[in-house]
């Protein structure tokens, strides 16, 4: 293999930015590129060149490419590092490639990845000190590749976008959660994406584990192809795995059955999943259930997701913003009895609004538009009753002008928040803001 003296870095968001440091510290010359408009960006290294606005062939003096994730890989300076042969690899792959551990624990699935991962790193540093939560959560790899020991659980949320670009990626423990539409817009057909997510078990071997729903019928199809040992969840009783019993859980795994009843404090049927998911995770790294009954049992959820914000005049509002695609709005929709005002709306993802018809008919009393997918949620939903709000801050105004008590005042977009916001944590700290400045102004 040639030796390696330059990296070139493919987009300077934040895991490119940390890969390009990585890149740094392990002594190469480093050069990032990134396609939006220049800007200072005080994390990153001062020894990095960069260059913005393109992506110029200067990136193809590198050795190697790290692209961030969610670049599509048949742009025209990707086409051209390929003729070059230069090998273009992922800030996972670069990162796992500096980086030690005993155990790798990757979580994946078109919803719920958040709070399983979540859930399971804290069940894991309560059994296990050296233990590190990164990816989508928490702080890319890169920024603690080189502080990992062979000691090391790596508890990880991936996308399928940094599946897509790790296909030699092999975890000890994986979980795939569900599979629903999401990111057509970036891999093109539901097949692409599928596949994207099968990476995850893909390379596992009779050593390993595999942790899959089995409710959900895509993830129980594909479970065939990975070599390690299946580990069904469910909500209905199994003979082997692990499932949900009438408020208790019951692990089955090996011959070895063990019982716990945790208090769950976060509410829905979807954090029942994502509750026995983390389990069997946690379980399969080796954690005794009392540990994980215990955390459960104190376990809060995650902000962003169905998080409570504050009651008001007795209606509650709650902050969903990473509800970022329509399936997750389905499940923060079905977590409540009725009486919701839903604020809803950004930018496409390229899955229909349709599947929502049936929930928004029986639970929600107004929708509160933002954004610019309005008119496609509009002509999907027909039969909803709609407030035309545009931003954010009319968007809760308006509601809050609306609300009664009982009501639920919920934030879950069901769209990418791109066209308004940074991220869908810029989308919910705004929303909070605006919430608690209604507290204030009813004071007055």
């Amino acid at each position: 293999m040639k030796k390696i003296r330059t990296v070139g870095v493919l987009g300077l968001g934040k895991s490119g930015v940390s890969a390009a440091n990585l890149a740094v510290k392990l002594g190469y010359e480093t050069f990032g590129s990134d396609s939006g408009k220049k800007r200072e960006i005080k994390t990153l290294s001062k020894k990095v060149a960069r260059e913005f606005g393109r992506h110029s062939d200067k990136i193809l003096a590198s050795d190697i490419i790290v692209k961030s994730p969610g670049i599509h890989s048949d742009i025209e300076i990707l086409e051209k590092a390929k003729k070059n042969k230069i090998q273009v690899i992922s800030e996972l792959e670069f990162s796992l490639k500096n980086s030690k551990h005993k155990k790798i624990i990757a979580i994946t699935g078109t919803n719920g990845k958040t709070t399983t991962t979540d859930l399971t790193a804290k069940i894991i540093k309560t059994s296990h000190k050296d233990s590190i939560v990164t990816g989508n959560i928490g702080f890319p790899l890169a920024d603690k590749a080189l502080k990992t020991t062979r000691n090391t659980i790596i508890t990880m949320e991936l996308s399928s976008y940094q599946l897509e670009d790790t296909p030699d990626f092999r975890p000890d423990i994986s979980v795939l959660l569900n599979i629903t539409p999401d990111h057509i817009e970036h891999h093109k057909t539901m097949k692409k994406y599928i596949a994207a997510k099968e990476i995850i078990f893909k390379n596992q071997t009779k050593k390993d584990f595999a942790v899959i729903n089995f409710d959900d019928k895509i993830c129980r199809r594909i479970s065939s192809k990975t070599k390690a040992k299946r580990v069904f969840f469910s909500k209905r009783r199994l003979k082997n795995g692990v499932y949900f019993d009438n408020g208790r859980i019951v692990i089955n795994i090996s011959g070895k059955k063990s019982i716990i009843k945790p208090a769950v404090k976060i509410p829905g049927m979807h954090n029942v999943e994502n509750i026995l998911a983390a389990t069997a995770a946690a379980y399969c790294c080796g954690v005794k259930p009392g540990i994980i009954e215990k955390v459960i049992s104190s376990y809060k959820g995650v902000e962003h997701r169905i998080e409570f914000v504050k009651e008001i005049s007795g209606a509650c509002y709650y902050n969903d913003s990473k509800s970022t695609n329509v399936d997750s709005t389905r499940v923060a929709l079905e977590a409540f009895k009725g009486n919701i005002l839903l604020i809803m709306g950004g930018l496409d993802k390229g899955a229909p609004y349709t599947p929502l018809k049936k929930l928004v008919k029986e639970k929600v009393k107004k929708i509160f538009l933002i954004g610019e997918d309005a008119k496609i949620i509009k002509k999907d939903l027909p039969e909803a009753s709609y407030a035309d709000c545009v931003n954010m801050e009319n968007a809760v105004k308006q509601a809050y002008a609306n609300a009664m008590p009982g009501d639920i005042i919920l934030l879950s977009p069901a769209c990418a928040s791109f066209d308004q916001f940074n991220n869908f944590e810029e989308r919910g700290k705004t929303f909070k803001e605006l919430v608690m400045n209604i507290r204030v102004e009813s004071e007055k």
